[in-house]
């Protein structure tokens, strides 16, 4: 199942450049809300904390899609293995795996096979993070608008 090592070593790295490239997007959607919040001079700063959820929430979107890109093209590619529930894999299917792993919900009607499985895994991880990561974020930003 695992032979084809050039297949894994595409799954390695496209699974490292994923997240990389998560973590990148987080780091600066978060530093630039942090600045875009500070800057403005709302008088209610309830509409700062709302701004900072939906912001959040949509940098983990993004990396949904990043992480359903990478589903998606790896299944493409001969010996990575492939996807129960959905044959074959569209780019929404993808982005779905890609939710059930990154918010550790965990698989069900679709799951990966082979090694796509170090994706997912690796996935789930990196989305425990950006989740606890966005937390912390928003209770720091909220702690600092409320004490006024």
């Amino acid at each position: 199942m695992y032979g084809d090592w050039a297949a894994n070593a595409a799954v390695v790295l496209a699974t490292m450049a994923a997240v990389g490239a998560c973590v990148l997007v987080h780091y600066e959607g978060l530093a630039w809300m942090s600045r875009r919040l500070l800057r403005r001079h709302d008088a209610n700063p309830r509409r700062k904390v709302v701004l900072g959820v939906l912001g959040v929430l949509s940098l983990h979107v993004a990396e949904l899609w990043l992480f359903g890109a990478t589903f998606w093209g790896l299944d493409r590619i001969p010996g990575t293995g492939h996807v129960v529930g959905a044959d074959p894999l569209g780019l929404l299917d993808a982005v779905y795996l890609a939710t059930m792993s990154y918010t550790t919900v965990g698989f069900g009607d679709v799951s990966p096979v082979g090694a796509l499985r170090l994706l997912a895994g690796t996935s789930a991880l990196t989305g425990f993070v950006m989740l606890t990561w966005s937390a912390s974020f928003l209770f720091l930003e909220m702690e600092r608008f409320w004490r006024r």
